[in-house]
This record gives structure tokens, C-alpha cells and sequence, in this order.
């Protein structure tokens, strides 16, 4: 399969064939993210999407799960989305799970019909990175929308019947917002109820835009029993009916694996024991992180 650029995707979607039918991210604005700053956004032409689904096939007729790249492949128009979908499962006949990501304006810039019709015709899970709900980190961030744009972005793919998956960013506040950027993510979380939670640990790369600010001293990483102290908040605070919950990416300190809200009491004690007996010997060295 050949790729324009570096290709990423969720950690969930390891075992699944990327499509890259959209190059690059169409927002590409994030001081924090450096993914798809070498990259124009393009949607690539329907010719070369079925270049693409064709050599799909002739690789690997028997596949299982598809991820839809690049960073926003949602914002393709809906007929074409569709159009797409119909056809792997046409020639993909053990086909299960297709997964794409979705950027919140994107989201909000289809209509509840076309999101649902994207589900009729096999979409699976839409994953939704909503970083902080603080207004004020999402401002200087340059997320591009509000906390209420956020939480209306992740009620809309629920209610298309679409599974949701979210991801937020542990530290993202730093130092100064570090209590405000748990307690505002926990509200906005709790109020899109997503099935399935994600939190990364903040990791800058130089030639991140954030990175200037960090070394001007006027934004400040967490050190990891901060980043710890932070997630705990989070989890007491986050109310949802019914999440998987995943800490354990290349960027956090400490894996931790939760369904919530069963598992939360132990999950906060766990946490409780690693941070109040510094247990430095548990948590993942600072040159094993990685994005």
C-alpha cells in the first residue's frame, strides 16, 4: 500500500488496513500536533480511491477492519463516504468494522441523516479527539471550537447510532490549568458519554508550535506524578453511563485499563497508591514514552 506522508491512526486500530483516501487534516491548526504540518489537505479523487480499495482486495481479500485516513476523512462528502463503504463491504466479504476519524467542525457540518446513513452503510466508530474541555486551553491551543461545540460534535455521532470513541491529552493545560483542565474535561466527557475514552500524556516535538512557549517558560509540562495527580481528577469527577477506558499509549506514565463506571473505585485506588508512595519503579522511564 503506498501512503502520502507518515500514516497514523488510533491505537485500536493496530490490526486494521489504512485507507488513506484524505491527505493530511483539513483543520491542521494544533500547537500541540505536528502529524500533518508537512502535508496539504487534499481528498483524493474517487479514481484513486479505487486504486486504493483494488489493491486493498488483491492484498488482503480476507479483512477484517478498515481505518479511513488521514486526520479528518470525515469531512469527504458523504455520497462519496458512502459510496466507499458499499463497496469494501462488496468486495470485502469478512469485512467487519470500518473506522475513520472525525473532526469535531466536520462532524457538526453534516446533518444527523447523513451521519446516520453512514451507519446504515457500514461506518463503525468515529474517533473524536477532544483534547480539553477548558475553553481557555482549547482557545490557545487553536482547537477551532468551543467545550459546546465539542459536546454537541460527540452527541451527534452518538445519536446516529455511530460508536464514539474520544481522546483527550493529559497535561494539555500544564502546570497553571492542570486542576481546570481535569475538572472542565470531566464535564465535557461526562456530557457526550462517549463508549469508549482515551488519554494520552502530552508529548511536544520540536517543531511543534507549543514548543515555543515551553521554552519561554510561559507554558510548563507536568512531571508524571502531576500527569497521575491529573487523571485521578478526571475519573472522580467524570460521570458516564457506560466507557471503556484506556490510559495505557506510548505517552502515558502509567497503562491503566477501566470500564467506567464499574471499575473506578479500584482505578482511583490504584492511582492513589502509585502516587502517594512515589512509586517512580511503576511508571514508564521518560525515554520509553513515545507518540
Amino acid at each position: 500500500m503506498l501512503y502520502e506522508g507518515k500514516i497514523y491512526r488510533p491505537p485500536s486500530e493496530a490490526k486494521s488496513i489504512i485507507l488513506q483516501i484524505t491527505v493530511g487534516c483539513q483543520h491542521n491548526a494544533c500547537t500541540f500536533c505536528t502529524m500533518y504540518k508537512d502535508k496539504s489537505f487534499r481528498i483524493k479523487s474517487r479514481a484513486e480511491i479505487e486504486d486504493i480499495i483494488a489493491t486493498t482486495v488483491a492484498q488482503d481479500s480476507d479483512a477484517e477492519r478498515i481505518f479511513l485516513a488521514d486526520g479528518d476523512a470525515i469531512a469527504v462528502d458523504t455520497l462519496l463516504l458512502i459510496e466507499i463503504l458499499d463497496q469494501l463491504y462488496a468486495k470485502l466479504p469478512r469485512l467487519k468494522r470500518v473506522g475513520i476519524y472525525g473532526g469535531p467542525k466536520d462532524i457538526l457540518a453534516k446533518s444527523s441523516k447523513e451521519l446516520a446513513d453512514l451507519k446504515a452503510h457500514g461506518l463503525t466508530m468515529v474517533y473524536l479527539g477532544v483534547e480539553s474541555g477548558n475553553e481557555e486551553i482549547l482557545a490557545s491551543v487553536c482547537k477551532g471550537v468551543t467545550a459546546e461545540q465539542m459536546i454537541a460534535a460527540g452527541q451527534k455521532v452518538k445519536a446516529s447510532g455511530l460508536i464514539l470513541s474520544c481522546t483527550i491529552i493529559i497535561g494539555l493545560g500544564g502546570k497553571v490549568l492542570s486542576h481546570e483542565h481535569a475538572l472542565a474535561t470531566a464535564r465535557v466527557i461526562s456530557s457526550i458519554d462517549p463508549h469508549y475514552l482515551g488519554a494520552l500524556t502530552l508529548m511536544v516535538e520540536p517543531l511543534a508550535p507549543l514548543t515555543k512557549a515551553i521554552e519561554r517558560g510561559t507554558f510548563q509540562l507536568l512531571t508524571p506524578f502531576e500527569a497521575l495527580t491529573e487523571i485521578r481528577t478526571l475519573l472522580e469527577q467524570l460521570r458516564v453511563t457506560h466507557c471503556v477506558f484506556r490510559s495505557n499509549h506510548a505517552s502515558n506514565y502509567l497503562p491503566l485499563r477501566a470500564t467506567l463506571p464499574d471499575d473506578r473505585d479500584e482505578l482511583l485506588k490504584s492511582l492513589d497508591n502509585v502516587i502517594e508512595n512515589h512509586a517512580i519503579e511503576q511508571l514508564r522511564p521518560e525515554g520509553w514514552r513515545g507518540l
